[in-house]
């Protein structure tokens, strides 16, 4: 299928320099808001790349679950194929697509851990089915029919079912601590607006904006 006639001019907003905060998370702040503010379905959702030592990416969507000066934070299965190569590569990036509002948001950093007691806090807060689904999946691992994951399911439910369901070893939190931050806002004619936010080694943040 040809593609080539899909069109979209990128009207809805400009970005310049004086629009921007010093701080890459007071501004990130400032535009999940607006997201928030617009309706959009699933504004946390956003997509961690990772790679293999010898350079070979994957990608999935996630949903991030807290964020502020230290970092982005979401959660999944240690055993988990995201979970290997981030043990083995640190180095993720983070992509927030807004497409409604022509905007998105490209963070690169480190993933690390976060400490036992903040996934505690945070699984501790989730619906109870969605504890067990912690506990029911070894992800990334094959299966070879859904019927068996809903047998442990059920397993599962019988096992808990008289008692709080308790934090697997196995899943947690990572928190990505950012040294590069791209905000981007869909232009016309494809001149789109870019600034790079760069950490820099006293901790303060440099600006520059990019070519589209």
């Amino acid at each position: 299928m040809d593609l080539s006639s899909f069109r979209e001019e990128y009207l809805k907003d400009t970005l310049h320099r004086r629009d921007l905060d010093d701080s890459p998370f007071q501004q990130f702040d400032k535009w999940f808001q607006q997201a928030l503010k617009s309706g959009i379905a699933e504004p946390n959702a956003m997509s961690v790349a990772t790679a293999t030592p010898q350079g070979a990416p994957s990608l999935r969507t996630v949903l991030l679950k807290y964020y502020d000066e230290r970092g982005f934070v979401f959660f999944t299965n240690y055993t988990s194929r995201k979970a290997r190569e981030i043990e083995q590569n640190p180095e993720v990036s983070l992509l927030l697509p807004w497409v409604t509002l022509e905007r998105q948001i490209i963070i690169c950093g480190k993933a690390e851990k976060v400490t036992r007691a903040e996934t505690l806090k945070y699984f501790l807060s989730r619906p109870r089915e969605s504890q067990l689904g912690a506990w029911v999946s070894h992800q990334s691992s094959v299966i070879s029919t859904r019927k068996l994951l809903m047998m442990k399911l059920q397993e599962l439910k019988n096992k808990f079912a008289n008692g709080e369901v308790p934090l697997p070893d196995f899943w947690g939190g990572y928190r990505v601590l950012p040294h590069h931050m791209e905000f981007w806002q869909g232009g016309p004619g494809r001149v789109h607006d870019r600034f790079l936010y760069t950490l820099q080694k006293d901790g303060s943040w440099n600006i520059d904006r990019l070519q589209p």
